[in-house]
């Protein structure tokens, strides 16, 4: 077997790397697109126009769903563990001051008291304990379902359910482009909130949007 020259056999090596990485990229592209498609399609998404003027949050029935601030990349690595932060995708530094900041601005537009509820996610623990709302509940319902597309309706399902049965108070939501996608057929920004309001029986009044900070 003929042996390679040292350069040939670098590039070969770089090559490879190179194509590894491009199956990879390709790889979360797919899934990302996946994913947001099933939440597109999970139907039965709240229609309301965007309030006219600033949106107000000091009403009753009032639902923030907060998608989770800055954090660089897409889904998480392979293997990840929600038990350990390192091995997850986290907030930058950016994202931890816009978590402060989003949360002077739910205040700004009438919010002052709400029970807070985040997904198991790192990055979104991170983001509801910056908003300054006090303590925050983990809520599994709210985890990230990027992964795994087909369980996105009956996640979309029981968290309508779950909203419908919760407390008559104020609730800042902080979860995944996904989840709130799937509930409202909108695909926020990192730190975008979408606003709702808690309707008889399980309905959800799609009040606005408020742009990440």
């Amino acid at each position: 077997m003929t042996r390679l020259s040292f350069p040939v056999a670098l590039f070969f090596n770089a090559f490879s790397r190179i194509a590894l990485g491009i199956t990879q990229v390709v790889d979360r592209t797919r899934r990302t697109l996946a994913a947001t498609f099933a939440a597109f399609a999970l139907g039965a998404c709240p229609q309301a126009a965007q309030a006219d003027g600033p949106i107000r949050l000091d009403r009753q029935g009032i639902v923030v769903m907060l998608r989770h601030a800055l954090a660089p990349g897409t889904g998480d690595p392979a293997n990840f563990s929600l038990a350990d932060c390192g091995t997850q995708r986290n907030l930058s530094a950016e994202g931890r001051a816009q978590a402060v900041r989003i949360g002077a601005a739910l205040r700004r537009a009438g919010l002052h008291d709400a029970r807070v509820f985040s997904s198991p996610w790192c990055r979104c623990l991170d983001t509801a304990s910056g908003l300054g709302f006090g303590a925050v509940t983990p809520l599994p319902l709210l985890g990230s379902f990027f992964e795994q597309p087909e369980i996105g309706r009956e996640r979309t399902r029981d968290l309508r359910a779950w909203i419908a049965a919760a407390p008559d108070e104020p609730l800042i939501l902080v979860t995944h482009q996904v989840n709130i996608t799937g509930l409202s057929g909108i695909v926020p920004a990192s730190g975008e909130a979408v606003v709702f309001q808690r309707q008889a029986g399980a309905g959800l009044k799609l009040i606005g949007r408020l742009p990440g900070e």
